[in-house]
């Protein structure tokens, strides 16, 4: 789908310029963006009263169970009704806290009609011991229905204590195999077909199985899914921030066709003064992406017991201070082939009849270039975030 939208888009933006109509090329492009960055992505969780589903939904949205619009969460079942959670820096991405199919006088499939099943793009079982009857019913009615379904096993951090105050010589690898096993033939002996089955634990999302299930739903899901599902994904691990800064990577280009889109104008600084204001959107957008912002550092910091000023400790004035044009001027200042590019694009336009041309090419490289700039830097605060936060070596 992204790959003829995108070719439809080009081919409307070549008219476009070709007519000189600069205003409706970027008005393509932006209808482009708004098109591919607002996919919906609703995933279903479901699993039996007190398995964890609140908790995960909490962790999954990147918010504490005591944060404003968190799922509620306690030691008895708290989901009666079927109520969504946006993602709070991705509305598109909503995750549906349904409830328990034990809790409910819904057989499986008419469970399935009762919470609208065609509208989720998979489901997410979570149990706390053992999975039950009812889920097995409700994976097996899941894949008549053509829907993905994942197993979770929730709070394993409860059951790895439990076991190492009771086994003479515990091993944390060897306990996790077990369990994992365990569930797998569980619901094999029940009729599930090569169940997918992760161990998570919603408070410690960097260690155990939520790496894997991370992977392993960007790919299974379709191309134009993968994208929005990386970016809301909580960053715990190095691996989910390089996946990250790719995936904003492959927009910068769209970027770049808008600020060709005002080089049109024949105005000198209009272009530059437009190329900064999108700039700092998609800064913005970045340091969202990486939990840069501070209320993402605040929740890390609390999660993790590391001091906030620790987290911060050494990250880019990008990051740590207020998004001015002022500050984006002077980050670019540093970088000699941007200062040169954007010297050479407001030139450019004095030049008769050719200048404009000349001016669109260094429009979009000088952006191009920015936004890379930026992106490398952020990219790299967040590993120094993320390895400062597991006491790891902050050599980035």
């Amino acid at each position: 789908m992204d790959t003829q939208v995108y070719s439809d888009t080009m081919e409307e933006i070549k008219e476009a310029l070709q007519s000189n109509n600069q205003s409706l090329a970027a008005e393509t492009v932006q209808r482009y963006l708004d098109k591919v960055e607002n996919i919906p992505l609703n995933i279903a969780i479901t699993g039996e009263s007190g398995s964890g589903k609140s908790t995960f939904v909490n962790a999954f949205r990147g918010i504490d169970n005591r944060d404003e619009g968190a799922a509620p969460t306690g030691v008895v079942e708290t989901t009666f009704e079927i109520t969504f959670y946006p993602h709070p820096n991705y509305p598109n991405v909503t995750l549906w806290d349904l409830p328990g199919i034990g809790t409910t006088s819904f057989p499986a499939d008419k469970y399935l009609q009762h919470v609208g099943f065609e509208k989720f793009d998979f489901f997410v079982i979570i149990s706390v011991d053992r999975f039950r009857e009812n889920d097995v019913k409700l994976a097996q009615e899941i894949q008549k229905m053509g829907k993905k379904f994942y197993f979770i096993r929730s709070k394993i951090d409860n059951n790895l204590r439990d076991e190492e105050r009771s086994q003479r010589e515990f091993n944390a690898e060897t306990t996790l195999t077990q369990i994992r096993e365990n569930c797998i033939k569980g619901l094999q002996k029940q009729g599930v077909e090569t169940p997918q089955v992760f161990l998570v634990s919603s408070f410690d999302l960097h260690l155990y199985d939520f790496r894997l299930l991370e992977e392993t739903l960007e790919r299974e899901l379709p191309a134009h899914k993968k994208g929005i599902l990386l970016l809301a994904m909580p960053t715990v691990s190095l691996e989910i921030i390089n996946k990250k800064k790719e995936a904003l990577q492959s927009k910068i280009k769209y970027k770049g066709l808008l600020s060709v889109s005002v080089a049109c104008a024949p105005v000198p600084g209009v272009s530059s003064a437009v190329d900064i204001a999108m700039i700092i959107e998609a800064v913005t957008q970045y340091i969202l992406v990486f939990g840069l912002d501070t209320p993402s550092l605040e929740r890390l910091a609390q999660t993790t017991g590391v001091p906030l000023d620790d987290l911060r400790a050494g990250i880019s004035p990008l990051a740590a201070q207020k998004l001015t044009s002022d500050l984006i001027l002077k980050l670019l200042s540093q970088c000699a082939t941007n200062v040169a590019l954007m010297a050479a694009e407001e030139g450019s336009r004095l030049i008769p009849i050719f200048g404009i041309p000349v001016a669109m090419g260094l429009s979009f490289l000088s952006t191009y270039k920015a936004l890379n700039y930026f992106l490398d830097m952020l990219a790299e605060d967040a590993q120094r975030v993320f390895q400062r936060a597991l006491g790891l070596n902050t050599s980035v």
